[in-house]
């Protein structure tokens, strides 16, 4: 019989695909050390016959059942009141803005502001330009789940932005178009972004699977609030916001009470999702003080500025960089036998640790992954190891620590079952 030769592992994988923005690209190196890549598309009836309460009792609950959810406080989060007394606000100072803005359009287009010319001149410009926005903004979905919270309160900026274009309009008549197009392309991306962000947001108060009821109570206080900002703005209008001077007063005022409460409503709001943010203060709350964090122990915490900012303790990750660019081709081989079964790679530098993730990874593997740079960055500190050693050391340590650290991320509300990276690259063997 002809003797079998042993198998000869490759030195380094023949290819991977990377994933991102829809595109998939294949890499592969070449015998030269070449890197070489292709790329290719790939909710009981009831009737009351006798009811005793007070008047007063009678109407604060009729309120509550139209614009709180059944059950409530108990069938939700943590922070809801909060969220909803600051997004009543946010809609009532956004409708009295509007108004003004739409008395300026009609002001600048030469038109008595007639209520019919109002909504002729608002649909008009919402078929133009505003549909271009939200064309364009509608292919942001990916970051918008990732960060929605950053993407609420952009959106509303956005909607500002837009607002005090159309204010500042008469000031130049002959550019009418122009400025009020810009205006409505801007409010056109302020409108997909709040859209799209409004089921996460949702999501994150809904305790009982209560999601629809939420969705329907909240639209019922946006629309009561939306009214009483409607004629509030009315009476501005007529009043003191009748010339230029009153709405540059009024309109920044109404412009920045809005910013805030959007602010402080997604401040309130306890997302219990994984991105790169909060994975990252989860672990870095368990490596200095051993105890999970929740979602609301979080919420205040969170940096919509700069949400991909290092945190040390959590040790300096940084997620979604391109596989062949993160890891040099002489050190792949020796990462992969290091995490061998998992679906991550992670490969240390100078000032931060590059992680990249299999294309079918969930949140428990980006929360190993990140347990094991957050160990390897403090052993790296104490004993001055090699770095494949130190990161086989925190390995074997994130093991020993993970199933009681995920039962309990679990029992706290955390959602582990995805990760969401935004536009982050993925690869495949």
């Amino acid at each position: 019989m002809q003797k079998k030769e042993p198998d000869k592992t490759p030195e380094i994988p023949v290819y991977w695909i990377e994933t991102s923005d829809a595109v998939s690209r294949h890499f592969q190196f070449e015998p030269d050390g070449q890197l070489s890549s292709v790329i290719f598309k790939c909710k009981q009836q009831m009737k009351v016959v006798d009811d005793a309460r007070p008047v007063y009792r009678r109407v604060v609950e009729s309120f509550l059942n139209k614009f709180f959810p059944s059950g409530y406080p108990y069938s939700v989060n943590e922070g809801y009141l909060r969220y909803t007394q600051f997004r009543a606000l946010q809609h009532f100072s956004s409708a009295a803005l509007s108004v003004l803005s739409t008395q300026s359009l009609l002001f600048a287009a030469g038109l008595r502001p007639t209520p019919a010319q109002a909504t002729a001149v608002s649909w008009i410009l919402k078929d133009g330009m505003q549909h271009v926005g939200k064309l364009i903004c509608s292919n942001l979905g990916a970051r918008m789940d990732s960060e929605p919270k950053r993407w609420r309160i952009l959106a509303d900026v956005l909607y500002d932005l837009g607002t005090g274009l159309e204010v500042l309009s008469p000031l130049c008549p002959h550019l009418f178009l122009e400025v009020a197009g810009l205006g409505n392309f801007a409010k056109g991306m302020a409108v997909v972004a709040a859209r799209a962000t409004r089921l996460p947001i949702y999501s994150s108060f809904a305790k009982e699977g209560n999601l629809s009821d939420l969705f329907a109570k909240g639209e019922a206080i946006s629309t009561l609030f939306n009214v009483l900002g409607l004629g509030v703005g009315i009476q501005l209008a007529s009043t003191v916001c009748s010339s230029m001077q009153g709405k540059f007063v009024a309109g920044p005022l109404l412009s920045i009470v809005h910013v805030y409460c959007v602010i402080e409503e997604m401040r309130a709001t306890p997302v219990n999702t994984l991105n790169p943010q909060r994975t990252a203060m989860v672990v870095a709350d368990f490596v200095k003080t051993g105890k999970i964090s929740s979602p609301a122990d979080l919420r205040y915490h969170e940096d919509f500025l700069f949400p991909g900012r290092l945190i040390e303790e959590a040790g300096n990750v940084k997620v979604g960089q391109a596989l062949h660019r993160a890891v040099r081709p002489s050190k792949l081989r020796e990462l992969k036998e290091i995490f061998s079964g998992e679906k991550f790679i992670l490969s240390p530098g100078n000032k931060w640790t590059d992680l990249v993730l299999e294309q079918n990874a969930s949140g428990e593997d980006a929360l190993r992954a990140w347990l094991v740079a957050a160990y390897a960055s403090s052993m790296k500190k104490s004993y001055h190891e090699s770095t494949s050693v130190t990161l086989q050391d925190a390995y074997e340590k994130m093991n020993s620590v993970f199933d009681p650290f995920l039962s309990e991320l679990q029992a706290k509300g955390w959602h582990t079952d995805r990760f969401l990276d935004g536009t982050g690259s993925r690869f495949s063997w």
